[in-house]
């Protein structure tokens, strides 16, 4: 591992705990050129299908990305980044395990929906208004009439 203070490329290390999750692990490192010591985390290389875009084009998963458009969806909302990544490490798990090699974005999408509508319904207004291009108020309106109906419905139980 070369590290990143001073290139040089024999690193030891030092420590090497499970991850939080028990999916990575944590390994703590010192540098033999420099002596500086960093931390790096090893996870199993996945393999995720490609992701059909709209327009055609494939692209690989990008979990960043997902993170991303959640994040910004759930900006000043009470909703942890963790809540986010533990949403996101069951879609990878649920995508490794269908088998499939490529798979259209909107799937993608509406995944992300349902999460967001079960954790934060602020946040899923945010992202359905992006991610489904709402061309006017009406139909912001129609969507916010269905959230509303089905709150009704549950406080009816």
């Amino acid at each position: 591992m070369k590290c990143p203070f001073c290139s040089f490329a024999d690193t030891k290390v030092i420590d090497s705990r499970l991850g939080r999750e028990g999916n990575n692990i944590r390994r703590r490192r010192e540098c033999s050129g420099c002596a500086k010591r960093f931390t790096t985390y090893e996870r199993v290389e996945e393999t995720l299908p490609l992701v059909i875009k709209k327009d055609g084009r494939r692209e690989p998963f990008d979990r960043l990305k997902i993170i991303a458009g959640m994040q910004r969806a759930c900006e000043k909302r009470p909703v942890s980044i963790s809540t986010i990544e533990k949403f996101i490490d069951g879609l990878e798990v649920t995508l490794q395990e269908s088998g499939e090699k490529e798979l259209d974005a909107s799937r993608i999408g509406q995944a992300v929906m349902e999460a967001l509508h079960n954790i934060d319904e602020v946040a899923y207004v945010r992202f359905a208004s992006v991610y489904r291009q709402f061309k006017d108020i009406n139909e912001f309106m129609t969507e916010l009439q269905d959230l509303l109906s089905e709150h009704k419905a549950i406080e009816k139980q």
